[in-house]
């Protein structure tokens, strides 16, 4: 399987966005981290594409997730087949 192709739109600091980010080093993916917060070109991009203000919202392989946890990326990836079952907890 390719890896997929990943666009995070995440606060600096934030315990949700690292949330994400544990997530996505617990299975090694890589991904464009994309600043919302120093960057406001980001953040509207991110409003447009998924349609609302909060935030992470992340980019799968072109299907928007948007005002997710850590967990719900998790089990998405998992339900589609892009990762597979790992037994090292991300950190949360």
């Amino acid at each position: 399987m390719s890896d997929p192709t990943i666009v995070a739109y995440l606060k600096p600091s934030c315990g949700w966005s690292g949330a994400v980010r544990a997530v996505f080093a617990k299975y090694g993916l890589a991904y464009e981290d994309k600043d919302i917060i120093n960057n406001p070109s980001n953040y509207q991009e991110m409003v447009m594409k998924s349609g609302q203000p909060l935030q992470p919202c992340v980019e799968i392989n072109g299907e928007m997730l948007a005002d997710v946890s850590g967990d719900e990326v998790e089990a998405y990836m998992l339900s589609k087949g892009i990762v597979q079952p790992a037994t090292v907890e991300a950190f949360k």
